[in-house]
């Protein structure tokens, strides 16, 4: 069966390849870029792929206010989604603090995604699945960072930090909504895949971008994860684990989802 799935970060890397099956497969794919021209031609790219259907919608993840509009942007144009994949991140930036005082890593990975499926939880049901993008790479989140009261010098303790913050968050939304929303699950996809953050932040090629893709689309869409929400799947052992042993505990979720809650300004999840 056709499912309408939204999939950002989808116009390079794993993003595009995991675009590229899931419109193989027959679904109507909405695509998110950052860059307008690039997007553009992905587009185009992806309509030749005859069986299923795309639509490109545009924003930049480091401007929260672009975040807010794409989700208007969606829910005028759509009554229902199947599924979210939460792909777009960040590894390297020149610029490490956004227009809203926050540290981007921070912004991109773990902000983001979750402005924008509190923004469009309303058009999914129980049988939906949201799918975040996890890391291998998760480090204990300093909140007053997070909140922007002060810089993360060092490039891989801030996107560590901000990938664990969204396995925290990915459980407790999941435990909050339990059966009456869809399900949640954050997966690491596999490490030091062929991706343009790959090369450009460790300098290495990378493996199969197959393998990332895969799980991505096994995790959106087979029933073996059906009773999977609020767990993490790790691909690097290709089964279901424990993350950061922060991302079980249930006080210190708590008071993360409680913290971007505040600064987002919306009412407890």
């Amino acid at each position: 069966m056709s499912k309408v799935i939204l999939l950002t970060g989808a116009t390079d890397g794993i993003g595009l390849l995991t675009a590229e099956k899931l419109i193989a497969e027959g679904h109507h794919v909405l695509i998110h870029g950052r860059n307008a021209s690039k997007l553009q031609a992905v587009e185009k790219k992806l309509f030749a792929l005859a069986s299923g259907s795309v639509e490109a919608f545009q924003a930049d993840f480091s401007e929260l206010s672009e975040v807010d509009a794409l989700a208007k942007q969606i829910s005028e144009k759509h009554s229902h989604i199947d599924v979210i994949i939460n792909n777009a991140g960040i590894y390297k930036t020149d610029q490490v603090i956004s227009k809203d005082n926050l540290d981007i890593r921070f912004v991109v990975n773990t902000f983001a995604p979750y402005l924008l499926t509190k923004r469009l939880l309303a058009l999914m049901d129980n049988t939906g699945r949201i799918i975040n993008l996890s890391s291998a790479a998760q480090a204990p989140v300093d909140l007053d960072a997070m909140l922007g009261k002060y810089p993360i010098e060092e490039t891989m303790n801030a996107y560590a930090q901000s990938k664990l913050a969204i396995t925290m968050w990915s459980r407790q939304m999941a435990l909050a909504l339990a059966d009456k929303g869809p399900a949640i699950i954050a997966v690491n996809p596999g490490s030091l895949l062929a991706s343009k953050m790959v090369k450009e932040g460790f300098g290495v090629e990378g493996k199969d971008l197959n393998i990332g893709a895969d799980i991505l689309i096994q995790t959106s869409l087979s029933e073996a994860f059906s009773d999977a929400s609020g767990l993490y799947f790790d691909n690097d052992i290709g089964e279901l684990s424990s993350p950061h042993p922060d991302g079980l505990d249930e006080k210190k979720c708590e008071a993360l989802v409680m913290a971007m809650e505040r600064y987002l300004q919306f009412d407890s999840v």
